[in-house]
Order: structure tokens, then C-alpha cells, then sequence
């Protein structure tokens, strides 16, 4: 399905040929990692088109507002690439954690096969024609690339490095580690699944431990902080029109929105470290936290000026 109307593909082909073939392929890698099928080109065609004209909206609305419509005009261009950059990233843990629970039904169905006597190149062919979902997809294009003259291993840990899982990748491992040390590998498949489940279980109860302290700080972040900031301006403002002039109101304006904005990309990496070990998988957060945190902010002062005006 295309992404963009025939008519803008010139667009596209322009892209094609600026942007280094590097850039192009790993971005083409990293959509085909979220599961999104869709020509690399194509979606910078989209993002850049659809920032250029929201960068337009932006600015005729800050003029309006009263706002700096630089500001609109810079949030307008970025927002586009920074929704779809973020909506990847969605897809893409998604995919992967849906491979995740997936992996040890796959792993008994290999044992089982093996247990038949059918070989571990041919049970992973036969499981990838009979089944559905990421993770045969996945297990298609590693049979492809083993065809075309892949080794069976450097196949199988491929497919580890394109999703980025640790997990995937130590099942993996271990289980070409079994198959060279040799013994029974449909015991050692059935092992490694078994682990693979616990360590997905705890993963699961992990995330449902720390969900209050997930909630906590999304609460501080887009409710508690901008809207006692927002107050905050309000009752300044609101003081400066009774005659008490304060110079130092519109600075403060702007340090408490960046002071916003600060406390969400905070919030955003703290949340990535207690869900998942790791500040960088919180950049997403930061897409949606740090939007609706500065709109809360905007809101409140607006309205409690307008309700203090009454």
C-alpha cells in the first residue's frame, strides 16, 4: 500500500538520491524492524511535507495567540518527524516483545520436530511455513537468507541483532551453543523455552510492580508541575494588572515552560530506567509527555486568567 499519493513520488525519488544509500538502508531496516513495510523514502516524503505545512499552521496560530511564531513554526516542522520517530519506536517494542512471547511455543514446536527426527534447518523451514505472526516473519527471512548462502548460524543470531533483544539474543546463543557441544538438542531447546518463559514472567511482574511508580511520575509531569506553574504565572499576571508591574514576569514565563520541559524529558528517562532498565528506551516517553505537559501549562494560564478577569 502506498504511502504517499503517485503524484508527490518525484519527491520521494528526490530524497532517494540526496540522502546517503546508507541512511536510506537503515532506516529501511529500522521500519522493517517495527513490522512497517513501507519505502523509507516514502515516509521522509510524508514527514518533511506534513512539517512544512503544520511549520505554516504554526506560525499563523502563534501570530494569533500572541506567541513568538517562531516557535509555532519550529514545533509545526518537527512535530511530524518526532510523532512518527516516536510511533516506530512504539512499533518496534511492540513487535518485539510480541516475538518474545511467541519465541518458546516456537522453541517446543522445534523440539518436537527434532524429537521426529527431522533436522534443525528443516524444523525451523517447516515452522516458518506453518505458522503466523512477527515472529514468522522473522523466521522466513532468516530461511531466505541461510538459501542465498547464510550459515544456519550467522542466520539465527542475525535475527537477534535486527530486533535488539537480549532475551532473543541469549536463547539464540545458547541454543547453537548446544548444538555444538552436541548431546540431545531437543533437550536443550526445551530448557532454554523453559527459561525463556520464566524470565518473560518476571519481566511481566516486573512491570506490573513498578506501574505506581510509573503513574507517580507521568502524574508529576503533565498534571502537578505545569499546572502549579501555570497558576503560579497566572497569579503573577494577575498582579501586574492591579498596577504592580513585574519585570521579571515574562522571563519567568519562559523559565517555567522550559523548566516544563526539563521535568518531562526527566520524568520520560526515569520512567525508561524503572520499566526498563535503561534511560534510552524513556525517549519515547518524551514524545507524548513533554507535548502534553507545556499544553496543560498553556491551558491553565489561559483560563485562570480568563476566570480571574470575570
Amino acid at each position: 500500500m502506498a504511502v504517499i499519493p503517485s503524484a508527490l513520488s518525484p519527491v520521494s525519488e528526490t530524497i532517494d538520491g540526496i540522502i546517503p544509500e546508507s541512511y536510506i538502508l537503515g532506516i529501511q531496516e529500522t521500519l522493517i524492524r517495527s513490522g512497517m513495510y513501507v519505502k523509507a523514502s516514502d515516509l521522509i516524503t510524508l514527514g518533511l511535507l506534513t512539517g512544512i505545512a503544520l511549520s505554516i499552521l504554526g506560525f499563523i496560530l502563534s501570530s494569533l495567540l500572541g506567541v513568538f511564531p517562531l516557535i509555532g513554526a519550529i514545533v509545526g516542522l518537527i512535530a511530524p518527524s518526532a510523532f512518527i520517530g516516536a510511533w516506530i519506536f512504539f512499533m518496534m517494542e511492540r513487535r518485539v516483545d510480541a516475538i518474545e512471547q511467541s519465541t518458546p511455543d516456537f522453541l517446543r514446536q522445534v523440539s518436537s520436530l527434532l524429537r521426529a527426527g527431522v533436522g534443525l534447518e528443516t524444523a525451523l523451514e517447516d515452522v516458518a511455513k506453518h505458522g503466523g505472526g512477527p515472529l514468522n516473519d522473522e523466521l522466513k527471512r532468516a530461511v531466505i537468507e541461510i538459501k542465498i548462502g547464510s550459515t544456519f548460524d550467522e542466520a539465527i543470531l542475525s535475527m537477534g541483532g535486527r530486533l535488539k533483544s537480549k532475551n532473543l539474543d541469549r536463547t539464540f546463543r545458547m541454543i547453537l551453543e548446544g548444538r555444538r557441544t552436541g548431546g540431545s538438542l531437543s533437550d536443550v531447546i526445551e530448557t532454554v523455552a523453559e527459561d525463556l518463559r520464566a524470565v518473560l514472567a518476571l519481566k511481566r511482574e516486573r512491570k506490573a510492580n513498578v506501574m505506581m511508580s510509573v503513574m507517580f511520575l507521568i502524574i508529576a509531569a503533565i498534571i502537578a508541575a505545569p499546572f502549579a506553574l501555570g497558576m503560579a504565572m497566572t497569579y503573577s499576571g494577575f498582579i501586574e494588572s492591579l498596577g504592580k508591574p513585574n519585570p521579571m514576569a515574562s522571563a519567568a514565563v519562559t523559565a517555567a515552560g522550559g523548566y516544563i520541559i526539563i521535568h518531562s524529558i526527566i520524568a520520560s528517562l526515569l520512567i525508561g530506567i524503572i520499566m526498563y532498565g535503561s534511560a534510552r528506551k524513556g525517549v519515547k516517553f518524551a514524545f507524548l509527555l513533554v507535548p502534553a505537559a507545556y499544553a496543560v501549562f498553556y491551558i491553565v494560564q489561559k483560563f485562570a486568567m480568563a476566570f480571574m478577569a470575570l
